[in-house]
């Protein structure tokens, strides 16, 4: 479970899952101080990572000779009925083709990303015990 807390100035925010810590804010032109990762930036970054990761455990369980990757995620929201998550892979290391296409799609079949393809609800848990 991810847990936030206020902090100053304005809109920062402490995020931890209880081990680890960042720093969420809202952009100046909003109010906020620009001093950690925006909320929009944090989906982008849940999508990235797990995309990284997907590709460099698939290519581990099948011996691929992987040395490295980037993924880069922008959320796109111009559209006012969607949201469009864009990404670029890059793979490095001596793959071949075959090995490439299917590091794709390891990256296509993430866990973030499948979660996020499907039906979201959201629901308020009543905290006053």
């Amino acid at each position: 479970m991810i847990q936030t807390r206020s902090l100053s100035p304005p809109y920062r925010t402490a995020v931890t899952n209880g081990g680890f810590e960042l720093t969420a804010d809202a952009p100046l032109a909003k109010g906020g101080g620009a001093t950690g990762f925006g909320p929009h930036e944090l989906l982008e970054a849940a999508l990235a990572a797990c995309i990284n990761m997907a590709v460099r455990m698939h290519a581990a369980a099948h011996s691929m000779p992987l040395q490295g990757v980037a993924a880069r995620v922008r959320l796109d929201r111009s559209a006012a009925d969607a949201a469009i998550f864009e990404y670029q892979l890059e793979l490095d290391g001596p793959l071949s083709a075959d090995q490439r296409l299917r590091l794709e799609q390891a990256a296509r079949d993430c866990p973030v990303r499948r979660t996020l393809s499907g039906r979201l609800e959201f629901r308020a848990v009543d905290s006053s015990g």
